[in-house]
Protein backbone atom coordinates (compact mmCIF):
# COMPACT_ATOMS: atom_id res chain seq x y z
CA UNK A 1 0.00 0.00 0.00
CA UNK A 2 1.42 3.41 -0.98
CA UNK A 3 2.09 6.18 1.57
CA UNK A 4 -0.59 8.28 -0.13
CA UNK A 5 -3.20 5.58 0.39
CA UNK A 6 -2.16 5.13 4.03
CA UNK A 7 -2.43 8.88 4.65
CA UNK A 8 -5.89 9.07 3.06
CA UNK A 9 -7.11 6.12 5.10
CA UNK A 10 -5.81 7.47 8.42
CA UNK A 11 -7.46 10.86 7.93
CA UNK A 12 -10.65 9.11 6.88
CA UNK A 13 -10.47 6.94 10.01
CA UNK A 14 -10.40 9.94 12.35
CA UNK A 15 -13.30 11.56 10.50
CA UNK A 16 -15.23 8.30 10.48
CA UNK A 17 -14.85 7.66 14.20
CA UNK A 18 -15.90 11.25 14.91
CA UNK A 19 -19.15 11.12 12.96
CA UNK A 20 -19.97 7.77 14.56
CA UNK A 21 -19.55 9.46 17.94
CA UNK A 22 -22.09 12.07 16.83
CA UNK A 23 -24.45 9.29 15.69
CA UNK A 24 -24.17 7.55 19.03
CA UNK A 25 -24.84 10.79 20.88
CA UNK A 26 -28.04 11.29 18.87
CA UNK A 27 -29.10 7.62 18.95
CA UNK A 28 -31.69 8.29 21.66
CA UNK A 29 -33.78 10.01 19.00
CA UNK A 30 -34.23 6.87 16.92
CA UNK A 31 -32.96 6.32 13.40
CA UNK A 32 -35.13 7.82 10.67
CA UNK A 33 -35.29 11.49 11.68
CA UNK A 34 -31.56 11.73 12.39
CA UNK A 35 -30.54 9.95 9.17
CA UNK A 36 -32.84 12.11 7.05
CA UNK A 37 -31.55 15.33 8.62
CA UNK A 38 -27.94 14.24 8.11
CA UNK A 39 -28.66 13.29 4.49
CA UNK A 40 -30.41 16.57 3.67
CA UNK A 41 -27.71 18.63 5.39
CA UNK A 42 -24.88 16.73 3.68
CA UNK A 43 -26.60 17.13 0.31
CA UNK A 44 -26.96 20.86 0.82
CA UNK A 45 -23.38 21.32 2.03
CA UNK A 46 -21.66 19.26 -0.65
CA UNK A 47 -23.89 20.02 -3.67
CA UNK A 48 -22.02 23.23 -4.63
CA UNK A 49 -18.67 21.42 -4.53
CA UNK A 50 -20.02 18.52 -6.58
CA UNK A 51 -21.61 20.88 -9.11
CA UNK A 52 -18.35 22.78 -9.64
CA UNK A 53 -16.40 19.53 -9.96
CA UNK A 54 -18.83 18.15 -12.55
CA UNK A 55 -18.70 21.40 -14.58
CA UNK A 56 -14.90 21.43 -14.53
CA UNK A 57 -14.16 17.74 -15.08
CA UNK A 58 -17.20 16.82 -17.22
CA UNK A 59 -17.14 13.12 -16.24
CA UNK A 60 -18.45 10.56 -18.70
CA UNK A 61 -21.13 8.49 -16.98
CA UNK A 62 -22.60 5.42 -18.66
CA UNK A 63 -26.02 4.04 -17.93
CA UNK A 64 -24.41 1.48 -15.63
CA UNK A 65 -22.63 4.29 -13.80
CA UNK A 66 -25.98 5.87 -12.95
CA UNK A 67 -27.26 2.53 -11.67
CA UNK A 68 -24.26 2.29 -9.37
CA UNK A 69 -24.76 5.85 -8.17
CA UNK A 70 -28.35 5.06 -7.22
CA UNK A 71 -27.48 1.65 -5.80
CA UNK A 72 -24.95 2.99 -3.33
CA UNK A 73 -27.69 5.17 -1.85
CA UNK A 74 -29.94 2.16 -1.28
CA UNK A 75 -27.15 0.09 0.29
CA UNK A 76 -26.03 2.93 2.53
CA UNK A 77 -29.60 3.71 3.58
CA UNK A 78 -29.75 0.20 5.06
CA UNK A 79 -26.28 0.63 6.56
CA UNK A 80 -27.20 3.89 8.31
CA UNK A 81 -30.51 2.48 9.51
CA UNK A 82 -29.03 -0.64 11.13
CA UNK A 83 -26.08 1.31 12.53
CA UNK A 84 -28.30 3.87 14.22
CA UNK A 85 -30.57 1.19 15.65
CA UNK A 86 -27.51 -0.60 17.02
CA UNK A 87 -26.30 2.58 18.71
CA UNK A 88 -29.72 3.08 20.24
CA UNK A 89 -29.39 -0.29 22.00
CA UNK A 90 -25.66 -0.61 22.70
CA UNK A 91 -22.39 1.17 23.43
CA UNK A 92 -20.24 2.85 20.78
CA UNK A 93 -17.34 0.55 21.70
CA UNK A 94 -19.56 -2.51 21.17
CA UNK A 95 -21.48 -1.68 17.99
CA UNK A 96 -18.76 0.22 16.13
CA UNK A 97 -15.99 -2.43 16.29
CA UNK A 98 -18.29 -5.34 15.51
CA UNK A 99 -19.87 -3.55 12.57
CA UNK A 100 -16.55 -2.40 11.13
CA UNK A 101 -14.87 -5.75 11.79
CA UNK A 102 -17.61 -7.73 10.09
CA UNK A 103 -17.52 -5.37 7.12
CA UNK A 104 -13.74 -5.58 6.83
CA UNK A 105 -13.70 -9.37 6.98
CA UNK A 106 -16.47 -9.84 4.41
CA UNK A 107 -15.07 -7.19 2.04
CA UNK A 108 -11.54 -8.60 2.20
CA UNK A 109 -12.75 -12.16 1.60
CA UNK A 110 -14.92 -11.03 -1.29
CA UNK A 111 -12.00 -9.10 -2.77
CA UNK A 112 -9.93 -12.28 -2.69
CA UNK A 113 -12.53 -14.87 -3.75
CA UNK A 114 -14.84 -12.82 -6.01
CA UNK A 115 -12.65 -10.07 -7.47
CA UNK A 116 -9.58 -12.30 -7.77
CA UNK A 117 -7.26 -10.10 -5.71
CA UNK A 118 -4.17 -11.90 -4.43
CA UNK A 119 -2.63 -10.35 -1.31
CA UNK A 120 0.65 -11.85 -0.15
CA UNK A 121 1.05 -13.96 3.00
CA UNK A 122 2.19 -10.99 5.09
CA UNK A 123 -0.87 -8.99 4.04
CA UNK A 124 -3.13 -11.95 4.79
CA UNK A 125 -1.57 -12.19 8.27
CA UNK A 126 -2.23 -8.45 8.66
CA UNK A 127 -5.89 -8.95 7.78
CA UNK A 128 -6.06 -11.65 10.44
CA UNK A 129 -4.50 -9.37 13.05
CA UNK A 130 -6.97 -6.58 12.29
CA UNK A 131 -9.99 -8.86 12.44
CA UNK A 132 -8.78 -10.50 15.69
CA UNK A 133 -8.18 -7.12 17.29
CA UNK A 134 -11.62 -5.85 16.29
CA UNK A 135 -13.29 -8.96 17.69
CA UNK A 136 -11.54 -8.54 21.04
CA UNK A 137 -12.49 -4.86 21.18
CA UNK A 138 -16.08 -5.80 20.46
CA UNK A 139 -16.41 -8.23 23.38
CA UNK A 140 -19.17 -6.64 25.48
CA UNK A 141 -18.60 -5.70 29.09
CA UNK A 142 -20.55 -7.39 31.83
CA UNK A 143 -22.51 -4.19 32.35
CA UNK A 144 -22.84 -1.72 29.51
CA UNK A 145 -22.20 1.88 30.29
CA UNK A 146 -25.31 3.97 30.46
CA UNK A 147 -25.70 6.75 27.95
CA UNK A 148 -25.93 10.24 29.31
CA UNK A 149 -23.56 9.73 32.24
CA UNK A 150 -21.31 12.51 33.43
CA UNK A 151 -18.82 13.65 30.83
CA UNK A 152 -20.60 11.91 27.97
CA UNK A 153 -21.48 15.11 26.12
CA UNK A 154 -24.92 13.64 25.41
CA UNK A 155 -27.95 15.62 26.48
CA UNK A 156 -29.46 13.78 29.44
CA UNK A 157 -32.93 14.02 27.95
CA UNK A 158 -34.57 15.28 24.81
CA UNK A 159 -38.05 16.69 25.20
CA UNK A 160 -40.64 14.11 24.23
CA UNK A 161 -38.07 11.44 23.31
CA UNK A 162 -37.84 8.42 25.62
CA UNK A 163 -34.41 6.93 26.28
CA UNK A 164 -34.32 3.21 25.38
CA UNK A 165 -32.90 0.46 27.59
CA UNK A 166 -29.58 -1.00 26.50
CA UNK A 167 -29.71 -4.49 24.95
CA UNK A 168 -26.19 -5.73 24.04
CA UNK A 169 -27.50 -8.87 22.32
CA UNK A 170 -29.84 -6.94 20.01
CA UNK A 171 -27.20 -4.27 19.47
CA UNK A 172 -24.75 -6.98 18.38
CA UNK A 173 -27.30 -8.34 15.89
CA UNK A 174 -27.74 -4.89 14.36
CA UNK A 175 -23.95 -4.45 14.29
CA UNK A 176 -23.58 -7.69 12.32
CA UNK A 177 -26.22 -6.53 9.84
CA UNK A 178 -24.41 -3.21 9.61
CA UNK A 179 -21.18 -5.03 8.74
CA UNK A 180 -22.90 -6.96 5.97
CA UNK A 181 -23.97 -3.73 4.31
CA UNK A 182 -20.53 -2.18 4.85
CA UNK A 183 -19.02 -5.02 2.83
CA UNK A 184 -21.77 -4.71 0.21
CA UNK A 185 -21.38 -1.00 -0.48
CA UNK A 186 -17.56 -1.23 -0.29
CA UNK A 187 -17.47 -3.80 -3.10
CA UNK A 188 -20.23 -2.00 -5.02
CA UNK A 189 -18.39 1.31 -4.91
CA UNK A 190 -15.01 -0.31 -5.57
CA UNK A 191 -16.43 -1.55 -8.89
CA UNK A 192 -17.87 1.89 -9.64
CA UNK A 193 -14.65 3.86 -9.08
CA UNK A 194 -12.21 1.15 -10.19
CA UNK A 195 -13.93 -0.39 -13.22
CA UNK A 196 -16.58 2.10 -14.34
CA UNK A 197 -14.24 5.02 -13.54
CA UNK A 198 -16.93 6.98 -11.75
CA UNK A 199 -15.23 9.92 -9.99
CA UNK A 200 -14.80 9.08 -6.26
CA UNK A 201 -16.16 12.50 -5.26
CA UNK A 202 -19.40 11.85 -7.16
CA UNK A 203 -19.76 8.22 -6.01
CA UNK A 204 -19.15 9.21 -2.37
CA UNK A 205 -21.70 12.01 -2.53
CA UNK A 206 -24.47 10.14 -4.36
CA UNK A 207 -25.64 8.17 -1.33
CA UNK A 208 -26.83 11.25 0.55
CA UNK A 209 -29.42 12.69 -1.86
CA UNK A 210 -30.68 9.13 -2.42
CA UNK A 211 -31.01 8.59 1.34
CA UNK A 212 -32.74 11.95 1.69
CA UNK A 213 -35.36 10.70 -0.78
CA UNK A 214 -35.64 7.24 0.80
CA UNK A 215 -36.27 8.62 4.30
CA UNK A 216 -38.25 11.74 3.32
CA UNK A 217 -41.67 10.13 3.82
CA UNK A 218 -40.93 8.50 7.20
CA UNK A 219 -39.21 11.67 8.45
CA UNK A 220 -42.20 13.80 7.43
CA UNK A 221 -44.51 11.30 9.11
CA UNK A 222 -42.42 11.59 12.30
CA UNK A 223 -43.25 15.30 12.26
CA UNK A 224 -42.56 16.75 15.70
CA UNK A 225 -39.82 14.21 16.43
CA UNK A 226 -37.82 15.33 13.40
CA UNK A 227 -38.17 18.96 14.48
CA UNK A 228 -37.01 18.07 18.01
CA UNK A 229 -33.99 16.18 16.68
CA UNK A 230 -32.94 19.26 14.70
CA UNK A 231 -33.45 21.50 17.71
CA UNK A 232 -31.77 19.33 20.34
CA UNK A 233 -29.08 17.55 18.29
CA UNK A 234 -28.18 20.10 15.63
CA UNK A 235 -24.40 19.96 16.32
CA UNK A 236 -24.45 16.17 15.93
CA UNK A 237 -26.47 16.40 12.70
CA UNK A 238 -24.13 18.98 11.16
CA UNK A 239 -21.01 17.18 12.38
CA UNK A 240 -22.11 13.88 10.88
CA UNK A 241 -23.23 15.61 7.66
CA UNK A 242 -19.78 17.15 7.19
CA UNK A 243 -17.61 14.20 8.22
CA UNK A 244 -19.50 11.17 6.86
CA UNK A 245 -19.19 12.13 3.16
CA UNK A 246 -15.67 13.48 3.68
CA UNK A 247 -14.45 10.24 5.28
CA UNK A 248 -15.98 8.03 2.60
CA UNK A 249 -14.78 10.15 -0.31
CA UNK A 250 -11.22 9.79 0.98
CA UNK A 251 -11.66 6.02 1.14
CA UNK A 252 -13.03 5.91 -2.42
CA UNK A 253 -10.03 7.90 -3.63
CA UNK A 254 -7.78 5.28 -2.03
CA UNK A 255 -9.89 2.45 -3.53
CA UNK A 256 -9.48 3.96 -7.01
CA UNK A 257 -5.78 2.94 -7.02
CA UNK A 258 -5.48 0.36 -4.19
CA UNK A 259 -6.85 -3.19 -3.78
CA UNK A 260 -10.03 -3.49 -1.73
CA UNK A 261 -8.47 -6.38 0.26
CA UNK A 262 -5.95 -3.85 1.62
CA UNK A 263 -8.12 -0.72 1.96
CA UNK A 264 -11.15 -2.36 3.62
CA UNK A 265 -9.22 -3.80 6.60
CA UNK A 266 -6.76 -0.89 6.93
CA UNK A 267 -9.48 1.73 7.30
CA UNK A 268 -10.64 -0.12 10.42
CA UNK A 269 -7.97 1.67 12.44
CA UNK A 270 -10.93 3.98 13.03
CA UNK A 271 -12.06 1.54 15.73
CA UNK A 272 -9.05 2.60 17.82
CA UNK A 273 -10.16 6.20 17.63
CA UNK A 274 -13.74 5.11 18.31
CA UNK A 275 -12.74 3.26 21.48
CA UNK A 276 -10.74 6.23 22.74
CA UNK A 277 -13.62 8.61 22.00
CA UNK A 278 -16.03 6.23 23.72
CA UNK A 279 -13.85 6.22 26.82
CA UNK A 280 -13.14 9.94 26.84
CA UNK A 281 -16.56 11.33 25.95
CA UNK A 282 -19.01 8.54 26.74
CA UNK A 283 -17.35 7.08 29.85
CA UNK A 284 -17.19 3.52 28.45
CA UNK A 285 -14.89 1.05 30.22
CA UNK A 286 -12.48 -1.82 29.47
CA UNK A 287 -9.94 0.63 28.06
CA UNK A 288 -6.83 -1.51 28.71
CA UNK A 289 -8.24 -4.58 26.97
CA UNK A 290 -9.55 -2.59 24.05
CA UNK A 291 -6.35 -0.59 23.57
CA UNK A 292 -4.35 -3.84 23.61
CA UNK A 293 -6.63 -5.22 20.94
CA UNK A 294 -6.25 -2.00 18.96
CA UNK A 295 -2.48 -2.58 18.96
CA UNK A 296 -3.17 -5.74 16.97
CA UNK A 297 -5.05 -3.61 14.48
CA UNK A 298 -2.09 -1.26 14.08
CA UNK A 299 0.24 -4.24 13.62
CA UNK A 300 -2.11 -5.57 10.98
CA UNK A 301 -2.04 -2.29 9.08
CA UNK A 302 1.77 -2.31 9.08
CA UNK A 303 1.73 -5.88 7.78
CA UNK A 304 -0.67 -4.95 4.98
CA UNK A 305 1.49 -1.96 4.03
CA UNK A 306 4.58 -4.20 3.88
CA UNK A 307 2.83 -7.12 2.19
Amino acid sequence: MSPTAIGLILVAAVAHASWNLFSKQASVTGAVSFIWLVSVTATALYAPVITIDVIVTRPHLSGLSWIFLAGTGVLQAAYFLFLQRGYRLGDLSLVYPIGRGTGALLAALAGIFILGERPGPVAIAGIGCIVAGIIVIGIPSRAGSAPGRAGSAIPATAAGIARPALSPARATAFALLTGTFIASYTLWDKYAVGTLRTPPLLQGFAAFPIMALVFAGPAAHAGDRTARVWRDYRPQVIGAAVLAPFAYILVLVALSFTAVAAVAPAREVSVLFGVLLGRRLLGEGNLARRVAAAAAIVAGIVAIAIG
